[in-house]
């Protein structure tokens, strides 16, 4: 046996101390942990299956308990690899295995400390077993809330909210946000963890609780279904077309495409403005062009900007173009959201210009250190800069609030669009360097932000998948990858404001504050069994 096999922990009982029952043993606790991060990925598009998450989250727990640190840190880590090594694997589509293997080896290691945080609270939870559900749901957020910030403004891929875009938990969005429905989530992995662990020395009666925790559950999934979402402060209803033009071919050389790209989304919106024309088709009153529509820059290009406003006059519509813009400065460029109305051409005055890009893929951080690691990183030959203002665009009849690609994982970006006065959530984004599973995964995202504000919502890509998600989360003209395709859509514009979106950070904050104090609890019980004498 090793020593993991063999650790007792001791538990504090009043004045004295009892030995507690052994951690699950090893060649046990390892597979139980692979097993809890496959089972989180299956919960993740494109499989979705969404009631494995809640069981993930419970073989990780049940794997790290009465662990001693390290085990638990290591634990965690063999479940952070099994979920972010094939969650990511779009990464290593176009750009190598090094990218792949290094980002989800950095993501496994915040499951690490997640698995550490399990082990150290065991005190606590051998203590109150009915605080184990919420010292789950609790450390499950503040991991997250960590993951999501470091480094260089982190990366909220795979956070367990995501995982829940067809959940009856997804409702709780429009409460909380995504850090209440991750805490749901691993609320719900806490029921089930404490239902199946077993002192056996215990006598039989400690089965009796398992109706309780099971109806806490059911009670847990019928407060998601019973919170009322839908559009806040319902509006106009307006039409919205969404363009996805589609590349020549997929990978990072769809930038040497440039010129076919943008004319592909011109094409497709010269064949809308007949089809509105002859009368088969609603004329819209806006148009969404995605992220990279235009990487030749309109503002310097004439006739990049006369192929715009070509399909622009034709449509009678403003344009929400997707354009890699030259400047400010010398040397650098922006990734930018900009509206092109119809006679007049750009709108300046309604630009967004990206706020989070990302790092080693749109802009490069200790570029030196970086290419001693890959010459990868040279591909970025000039680093996009940041904007500074939330993506709230006036467009005509609609106020977009307007995120570009991976910003819509994050929670302040998104919220800062709708109290700056965005009527509809808008995404633009390109999957050309990815793949399908990456597109579902994004548009997960999208659903859950549209019920977290209230908000009808879209999401525009280059290839796919493009669509419409309502504010109850449910998506309409989805359309295929790697395929040209409009699709035209009538929503009902909205003004008000969700708890969550009033509430802000504030529930991650409440709920990360309480991961700390169970954190300390748990230093204090330990330190309390390290100087009561036996």
């Amino acid at each position: 046996m090793t020593t993991l096999d063999r650790e007792e922990v001791r538990v504090p009982h009043g004045a004295h101390e009892v030995a507690g029952p052994r951690p699950l043993p090893l060649r046990v606790a390892a597979p139980l942990a692979v097993a809890a991060g496959l089972a989180l990925l299956v919960a993740f598009p494109p499989y979705g299956v969404w009631p494995l998450a809640p069981v993930g989250v419970a073989l990780l727990a049940a794997a790290a308990h009465r662990r001693r640190l390290r085990a638990g840190a290591g634990l965690g880590f063999l479940t952070g690899l099994a979920l972010f090594a094939p969650l990511l694997e779009w990464t290593n589509l176009h750009t190598g295995a090094l990218p792949w293997i290094l980002l989800s080896l950095l993501q496994a290691g915040y499951v690490a400390l997640l698995g550490a945080a399990t082990a150290w609270v065991s005190p606590l939870v051998d203590r109150h077993r009915a605080a184990w559900p919420l010292l789950t749901g609790v450390l499950w957020v503040a991991q997250e809330a960590l993951r999501d910030r470091t480094p260089f403004g982190g990366f909220p891929w795979g956070r367990l909210a995501f995982s829940q875009d067809t959940s009856p938990l997804l409702r709780l969005a429009a409460l909380g946000g995504a850090p209440l429905v991750t805490c749901a989530v691993a609320l719900a992995g806490g029921l089930l963890v404490t239902a199946a662990w077993r002192d056996w020395r215990r006598p039989a009666g400690h089965w009796r609780p398992v109706a309780g925790l099971a109806a806490a559950l059911a009670a847990l999934l019928a407060a998601g279904s019973a919170v009322p979402v839908g559009v806040r402060g319902g509006g106009d209803t307006v039409t919205v077309a969404i363009v996805q033009g589609n590349v020549p071919r997929l990978g990072l050389d769809f930038n040497a495409q440039r010129q076919a790209v943008l004319n592909n989304h011109v094409d497709a919106t010269l064949r809308l403005a007949q089809q509105v024309t002859a009368g088969t088709q609603r004329r819209p009153d806006l148009v969404v062009w995605p992220e990279n529509s235009s990487d030749i820059d309109p503002l310097r290009n004439p006739d990049a900007a006369d192929r715009i406003s070509q399909a622009a006059d034709a449509i009678g519509a403003p344009i929400l173009i997707g354009a890699v813009l030259l400047g400010p400065d010398a040397g650098q460029v922006r990734n930018a959201g900009l509206v092109w109305r119809p006679g007049t051409g750009p709108d300046l005055g309604q630009l967004y210009v990206k706020r989070h890009p990302v790092p080693f893929a749109e802009y490069v951080p200790l570029r030196k250190i970086a290419r001693m690691v890959s010459d990868q990183v040279d591909r970025v030959r000039a680093d996009f800069v940041p904007g500074a203002a939330p993506g709230v665009l006036n467009a005509g009849a609609i106020t977009l609030g307007d995120v570009i690609c991976f910003e819509v994982a994050y929670d302040g970006l998104v919220r800062d669009t709708v109290t700056g006065g965005g009527q509809l959530l808008v995404v633009q984004t390109n999957n050309a360097t990815f793949d399908a599973a990456e597109a579902r995964q994004q548009l997960a995202m999208v659903r859950l932000r549209a019920v977290e504000h209230g908000r009808a919502a879209l999401m525009a890509s280059t290839v796919g998948v493009s669509g419409f998600v309502s504010p109850v989360g449910r998506v309409d003209g989805a359309t295929g990858f790697n395929a040209a395709a409009v699709v035209v859509r009538q929503l009902q514009l909205g003004h008000g404001r969700t708890p969550a979106t009033r509430a802000g950070v504030w529930p991650e904050v409440a709920l990360a504050a309480l991961a700390v104090a169970a954190l300390a609890g748990a230093a204090v019980l330990r330190r309390r069994r390290e100087v009561t004498p036996g």
